[in-house]
């Protein structure tokens, strides 16, 4: 597995030019990256279980370049679908954005099918990619998802981790594993905790009000951790659908097979009616006219000056208004231009220097600190492994005998 050191080029790139949001909406904290001309309806992205907004940054820089619009979220700690469905339709308000086209893989395609379900005049088209209809199937593989909310968040993480398949990969496959991995140990374990609850609480989809010509079905036929018998409940459900198969791809396509995603992408908004607006990405106003950002964030941000929201913060400190130069598609994350890439290099060189020089530049006394923290916390996991069972055990012995000595006393 890499590192974050050894992040792609084109990744490290994309973090110095799009802007990540942070907003808090009620008592869910909504984390995306939002590029492109804001007068194009958006095409939002949802993520699957172990996924975050980063793992579409492959589809944000090659359809602004295009001239469309692209919002990447994170799926927010919702522990039930009918919260999903609330909190999504306030995030879409606090943004300003009423109209929608919803990309959504795995345990995202599921939850943007909901949300067409029960808010079917805000969805305008759809596009699945390995999703599924139901999640009876998920709650009968894991019995033990009543307790997921207390589960250690490493456990939760080498179950969603145990999802991805093992073994020799093409090296494009093999690079999304790895990124996709990096993500993972990103999110808390409230987070996945949240997402893997929203994976087996019993629910289905009903038949949409949306018309089957307007969803594109986007699946890889080599292999998938979604079983081949939910992805074909999908194909039965929606019939009229376009079909845009890709040959391998794995469970990440949009990041192994970049190219072929970003035209099926392409495609499927023009033939439901979405105009890219290429004429706003060279030639966007500093006041944000053409600018990617939500109406909160938009506008009045100038170059020079740091990005401030009164419903959240920006962690990059480029401006949003102003897209990056054109990056290749090119499937390998490696191969990139020399000349708009040669800072990414640069940094991704350095990168690796990072975290060493780091530590050393810390105190002796904050060494020992962070050492002593990380010696609990793996003193506290030995615990639950090991002694938590021993002292089940010693209870139920206990409780055994005293039941069998009841009737002496």
């Amino acid at each position: 597995m890499k590192g974050v050191n050894s992040a792609p080029g084109d990744y490290i790139y994309f973090k110095s030019q799009v802007p990540l949001h942070k907003i808090p909406i009620g008592s869910k904290q909504w984390r995306y990256y939002d590029f492109g001309p804001k007068v194009v309806p958006p095409l939002i992205c949802i993520p699957g279980t172990g996924g975050t907004a980063d793992v579409y940054y492959k589809q944000i820089m090659s359809l602004s370049m295009k001239g469309y619009r692209v919002i990447s979220v994170d799926i927010p700690r919702v522990w039930n679908h009918h919260d999903w469905i609330q909190a999504f339709e306030k995030f879409l308000d606090a943004i300003d954005v009423h109209h929608i086209h919803l990309y959504g893989t795995s345990l995202g395609g599921f939850l943007a099918q909901l949300f067409a379900q029960h808010r079917p005049r805000r969805v305008r088209s759809l596009i699945l990619s390995n999703s599924f209809l139901e999640t009876r199937s998920f709650s009968a593989a894991m019995p033990w998802a009543p307790i997921v909310g207390w589960t250690p968040s490493f456990l939760l993480k080498r179950y969603v981790l145990t999802g991805i398949r093992n073994g020799l990969h093409e090296p494009f496959i093999a690079d999304s594993v790895d990124f996709v991995v990096s993500q993972v140990e990103t999110l808390s374990r409230e987070d996945l905790a949240s997402r893997l609850t929203l994976t087996v609480d019993d629910a289905s989809v009903e038949p949409l009000l949306l018309s089957d010509s307007f969803i594109t079905l986007m699946d890889t036929n080599d292999y998938c951790a979604i079983p081949q018998q939910l992805k074909d409940q999908v194909s039965e459900r929606y019939p009229g659908a376009r079909q845009a198969y890709l040959k391998t791809g794995g469970d990440f396509p949009f990041l192994s097979r970049p190219d072929e995603v970003n035209l099926h992408l392409q495609l499927h908004l023009r033939r439901v009616g979405v105009e890219a607006r290429p004429d706003l990405v060279q030639g966007i106003s500093k006041d944000g006219s053409g600018g990617s950002s939500s109406k909160q964030n938009d506008g009045s941000e100038d170059a020079d000056d740091a990005p401030e929201d009164d419903m959240g913060s920006s962690e990059s400190p480029s401006t949003e208004s102003q897209p990056p130069p054109l990056a290749p598609e090119s499937t390998d994350s490696h191969n990139l231009d020399d000349q708009p890439l040669s800072n990414a290099e640069v940094w991704a060189t350095s990168a690796e220097y990072l975290t060493p020089l780091l530590w050393h530049a810390l105190s002796e006394k904050q060494q020992y600190l962070i050492a002593t923290k990380i010696s609990l916390h793996l003193i506290w996991e030995f615990c639950n492994l090991n002694l938590l069972p021993l002292y089940v055990g010693t209870m139920c012995i206990n409780l055994k005998y005293c039941w069998k000595f009841r009737p002496v006393v």
